[in-house]
């Protein structure tokens, strides 16, 4: 009769030591302590494929590695248990320290290893082998894309290299070298699936020699080692929505698969974003910003005729509405402001100077005093009525001060 399934084991599998000298289960299965539940299921599997007796014949020790994955994954897999284990830790899995209510589970696997091995594999692989199982873990892959700020605010196509699963070339996913042939698992007889009887009940379960396939292979391709899958570079083309920020990560598919793009924005020596408006600067002269007219300014999107009022001051600022960048999350655009900058001459040449000095002499509104401007004083340089030239000369000198600056 075949043995059951389910056996309660008394001891740990290290019996020649006490409990609390036992490999701690967190290294058994090669996971931190912080481990999610999905880490620790995929960390099991992967090491108990690895550690299986069928394919480790050779070394003695694989059998005992093997029940000691099944016992650690038994223990971290149950929420209760793996609370137990982090406060009291081996020794807290003593039967004999079970009193006062506290149930204390008895250390050993209560679960053939191989039986658990067996539900893992079939709850993922189904009858499709251990391919679709690491699929399921895969994380889809991430690239970075690098984009000016124009390609950013307006969007662009731009391509991208990638490296995705596909199937293998040299044998056209069949995961067998081409010539050869698949033999028939005689274990399952060929249906993939195979049965255990546990008492009056009987089980089904893909069957652990052929993976579920229901033949086997005798020369697995070397290009692909029998996956049927090989990393193959392509060239794809990213749709860059308008308005992505630096650091924003969009999900694409590519084929059967999935990739994450995260976009690094590039600084614009004229424009700086806030959201979806930009903000720039435009620079103007001394004259420009005393009688006013007009300057060209960069626009996202075309150049820009400004009108710069009369007295303008530094850093006043226009906004352009909806000039701005599109919204991504939104409709319609921000909008644009410009800042006024005023370009204040450092070298004069000698006629500029004493138009300068002369306006000075007239200036009212200086607190403090002018370099080579003589009878300086604090406060107002003169009552408008007490000019010594009269209104009559102001049109005068400021006409001067234009011809000046527009011919210099």
């Amino acid at each position: 009769r075949p043995k059951s399934p389910l056996v309660t084991c008394s001891a740990s599998f290290h019996a020649s030591g006490p409990a609390a000298s036992k490999a701690d289960f967190y290294q058994v299965l090669g996971v931190p302590r912080s481990a999610t539940q999905k880490e620790i299921k995929k960390a099991y599997y992967q090491m108990a494929k690895k550690y299986h007796p069928d394919t480790n014949k050779d070394d003695p020790q694989a059998k005992e590695k093997f029940a000691q994955l099944a016992e650690a994954y038994e223990v971290l897999s149950d929420e209760v248990k793996r609370k137990q284990y982090d406060t009291y830790g081996s020794a807290g899995f003593d039967a004999g320290r079970a009193g006062a209510g506290q149930q204390y589970w008895s250390g050993g696997a209560s679960i053939d290893p191989e039986e658990l091995f067996r539900k893992i594999f079939g709850e993922f692989s189904g009858a499709r082998g251990f391919g679709d199982f690491n699929a399921i873990f895969d994380q889809p892959q991430e690239y970075v894309m690098e984009l000016t700020f124009t390609q950013a605010a307006k969007g662009v196509n731009k391509e991208l290299s990638v490296s995705i699963d596909g199937a293998c070339q040299r044998c056209d996913g069949k995961g067998h070298e081409p010539g050869t042939k698949v033999q028939h698992c005689h274990y399952c007889n060929g249906t993939g699936m195979e049965t255990v009887n546990t008492g009056p009940f009987v089980m089904r379960s893909t069957c652990r020699r052929c993976g579920g396939r229901g033949s086997v292979m005798t020369t697995p391709c070397v290009a692909c080692r029998g996956t049927g899958q090989t990393k193959q570079k392509q060239t794809v083309m990213v749709p860059v929505p308008a308005g992505v920020e630096d650091g924003q990560t969009v999900r694409m598919p590519v084929g059967k698969k999935e990739i994450f793009i995260t976009f690094r924005v590039q600084k614009s020596p004229v424009f700086r974003r806030d959201g979806a408006d930009i903000h720039s600067d435009a620079f103007v002269s001394v004259a420009q910003a005393v009688l006013g007219g007009t300057v060209r300014a960069q626009g996202l999107y075309e150049t820009l005729n400004l009108s710069v009022p009369a007295g303008v001051q530094t850093d006043q600022r226009i906004r352009l509405s909806g000039k701005g960048i599109p919204r991504v999350s939104g409709y319609g655009y921000g909008d644009h402001y410009i800042h006024f900058k005023i370009r204040i001459p450092k070298m004069l040449t000698d006629r500029q100077r004493a138009l300068i000095m002369s306006y000075a002499e007239d200036e009212a509104d200086v607190d403090g005093t002018v370099n080579g401007v003589s009878g300086g004083r604090s406060g107002k340089r003169a009552e408008a009525g007490q000019d010594r030239e009269g209104e009559e000369r102001e049109g005068g000198f400021f006409s001067k001060l234009k011809r000046m600056f527009s011919s210099s």
